[in-house]
């Protein structure tokens, strides 16, 4: 489905009933809005991972601008700021008072963003494996260099300035770096995930070459006041896992849940866990917001 909004437009999907019956009655559902990372990444990754969450949410899956099968568009304008203000165009498009938003890795940063700035809309927040500032990629080259092989350290050259030409390079990247990426790297079920997927190089150089060099929302981390859980990975080598630890340290009542057997990939790596921690978090919120 596509919504046009803020003179672009959007690709989103819907899983999931917005009401349920439970004890004899119908009862309103949490909307669980799904932002994913890159950027340049597109939303096909959190199907598998949190799409069996869909009978304790509704849950609603965004493509950012230029992003998967959201239609390409100027270059400049794929910005922090404008996936911050999409997310909230489309929150009104589709009528949802206020809602739970689940960001993971980039979509961490835009979920931090967006409860910043409209605090009234967000239900509940959860971070996966992000980063509240640009100090995370002085931390994610320190790792490579310990962890990574000569041709992993070759690769993120094109990362870090953000100058990847082709999809092409792009998929070599991620073949690459697969597994620091995750503990669980499957070459054959990298090329299935490959094949399923969309991917921006355009989108992932605006943001290493440029906006995620200087964003920094850890002086108003203290001002979110929903209920928040934080998922940090023991392995992650790009949103290193003190990252996860002073997000949950800065934001008050925030609860932190630490992935011992997982890297970046964490949805991926220790799936059950990390469905069981959602379902927890989005039942008892439901229950006691």
């Amino acid at each position: 489905m596509f919504a046009q909004v803020r003179e672009t437009t959007l690709y989103f999907d819907v899983e999931g009933a917005g009401l349920a019956e439970r004890g004899g009655e119908l009862v309103e559902q949490p909307v669980l809005y799904l932002l994913h990372g890159g950027p340049g990444g597109d939303h096909t990754g959190f199907r598998a991972t949190t799409g069996p969450l869909r009978d304790v949410a509704q849950l609603v899956y965004l493509d950012h601008r230029g992003c998967g099968r959201s239609p390409a568009g100027n270059p400049d304008e794929y910005t922090l700021e404008n996936n911050i203000e999409d997310l909230e165009a489309l929150r009104a498009h589709l009528g949802h008072e206020r809602i739970a938003v689940l960001g993971s890795s980039y979509g961490g940063m835009v979920a931090l963003g967006y409860a910043l700035r409209y605090p009234h809309r967000v239900s509940q927040l959860v971070l996966v494996c992000t980063a509240a500032s640009f100090r995370f990629l002085a931390d994610a080259r320190r790792e490579l260099a310990i962890r990574g092989t000569p041709e992993q350290i070759r690769v993120c050259e094109r990362l870090w300035s953000g100058q990847f030409e082709s999809l092409e390079q792009l998929k070599e990247y991620y073949r690459v770096m697969g597994p620091l990426y995750s503990l669980r790297h499957d070459p054959q079920a990298f090329e299935r995930s490959w094949n399923l997927s969309r991917r921006s190089f355009v989108a992932l150089n605006q943001g290493f070459g440029g906006f995620l060099r200087t964003f920094d929302y850890l002086p108003r981390l203290h001002e979110i006041r929903c209920p928040t859980l934080v998922l940090g990975a023991q392995h992650d080598w790009i949103c290193p896992l003190p990252h996860s630890r002073e997000i949950a340290r800065l934001i008050p009542r925030a609860h932190l849940k630490v992935f011992r057997q997982s890297g970046h990939s964490l949805a991926a790596d220790e799936p059950e866990a990390y469905q069981a921690a959602l379902r927890g978090f989005l039942t008892y919120g439901a229950t006691h917001e």
